[in-house]
């Protein structure tokens, strides 16, 4: 409840029950997890900067600071978003705007700057559940913020919804104003809209990642699992069936591509006798006008979050798009190569990480990203920041 201080061991209690209630959604451990020892090379591809936390609960103008699932920068006005999934719930959806810096080697914590309401086109903001259920099914969505990108200049940005299948709302990808006025949403392919008979994409495990490719002209959205026809969610044994990432164009809103991407299985068995075992696409950044970086996050009760980062390139997987079902031998999926693992040596512990960004290069151009976590507003979690320069990547794809 909001505005109730929980003792540690209390809120770990709640954090393994919300586990075992809500497999889909990764929840807090109920102790710091021993961590596996790290491989030598589980930052090939990544050098450490340094990592930051905002405090559980902050308020901030009004509003309670967390669940943070998106991040971006827009390097024309030097200002970061940070993107909220409360559904409305403690406060209206919104995004935040930050600055934040970095050194060589260190990363300060996040300046939060404003906060802005996320609303819908007759200028008003988007309802929470409770107010959803008496407004009736059919009117009022209740939204679900994953992933957000400012389009160039900053003066407006691109978000996704998982979508609110309970009121018939499919999964979405709309466009606000830095003010948080409504712009547009974009008219996805009808695959994204849920289907009797389990088909289409499951609820709460859709539309995770959004990339933006270097020209600003293309927007890549990507599933967080396999759509149900597709195949099952990982497991411990096996990977994932196919999710699908799809690239549209921005000015028209046209579906151009679609390519598969196979998930790994999950990588750690849980420590607990209940709770989930998971592992799926998080996010999405565009690596030049080719290449993707996709962050798949996993959660294992009781043995906590890890991440692994790799690269795909996004030509030679063949194009899904007008494909009702992936199957073997129907497609290509997009080669991946690992490029980092978390936890890793000099990052013992990381959380829910379900945002990535570019940020501003280093002396001589060097790039780095910022990863954050988002804390489920759970007071057993963090709203992380982990800052790293991005290395040569070296091998295919």
């Amino acid at each position: 409840m909001r505005g109730r201080r929980h003792p540690p061991a209390l809120a770990c209690a709640v954090a393994a029950l919300l586990a075992a209630c809500a497999p889909l959604r990764p929840a807090p451990h109920l102790a710091p997890p021993a961590i596996a020892q790290a491989p030598p090379e589980a930052l090939r591809g990544l050098r450490l900067i340094g990592t930051a936390a905002l405090p559980h609960a902050m308020e901030f103008l009004g509003t309670t600071v967390g669940g943070i699932s998106g991040i971006d920068h827009d390097p024309v006005q030097n200002q970061w978003v940070l993107l909220s999934d409360d559904r409305s719930a403690l406060q209206p959806a919104r995004f935040y705007t930050a600055r934040l810096h970095y050194r060589e080697d260190a990363l300060e914590p996040p300046t939060l700057t404003g906060v802005l309401t996320l609303r819908q086109p007759d200028g008003q903001p988007f309802p929470s559940p409770r107010e959803a259920r008496r407004a009736g099914q059919a009117c009022a969505e209740v939204p679900d913020p994953e992933a957000v990108r400012w389009l160039p200049g900053g003066r407006s940005l691109l978000w996704t919804s998982e979508g609110d299948f309970a009121r018939g709302f499919a999964p979405a990808l709309r466009e606000n104003g830095a003010d948080g006025a409504a712009v547009r949403q974009f008219a996805l392919p009808s695959g994204f809209t849920p289907q009797p008979g389990k088909r289409g994409p499951r609820g709460n495990q859709s539309l995770e990642g959004l990339a933006l490719s270097p020209d600003g002209r293309t927007a890549w959205i990507a599933m967080e699992a396999a759509w149900h026809q597709d195949g099952p969610v990982p497991t411990l044994q096996t990977p994932g069936g196919p999710l699908r990432i799809t690239a549209l164009d921005i000015a028209s809103g046209q579906a151009l591509r679609q390519i598969a991407y196979v998930p790994d299985a999950v990588p750690r068995a849980r420590r607990l006798p209940w709770g989930p075992q998971l592992n799926g696409v998080s996010e999405i950044l565009a690596d030049g006008p080719d290449h993707l970086l996709v962050l798949e996050r996993a959660y294992s009760a009781g043995a906590g979050f890890s991440a692994r980062l790799y690269r795909i390139g996004t030509l030679a997987a063949s194009d899904t798009l007008a494909l009702d079902r992936l199957e073997p031998g129907n497609h290509v999926p997009a080669a991946k190569a690992l490029v980092a693992e978390f936890p890793a040596p000099g990052l013992p512990a990381v959380d829910n990480l379900e945002g990535m960004a570019w940020g501003p290069p280093l002396p001589g151009g060097r790039r780095v990203i910022v990863f954050v976590s988002d804390d489920n507003f759970n007071p057993a979690q963090t709203t992380q920041f982990i800052a790293a320069e991005y290395l040569e990547p070296r091998g295919p794809p």
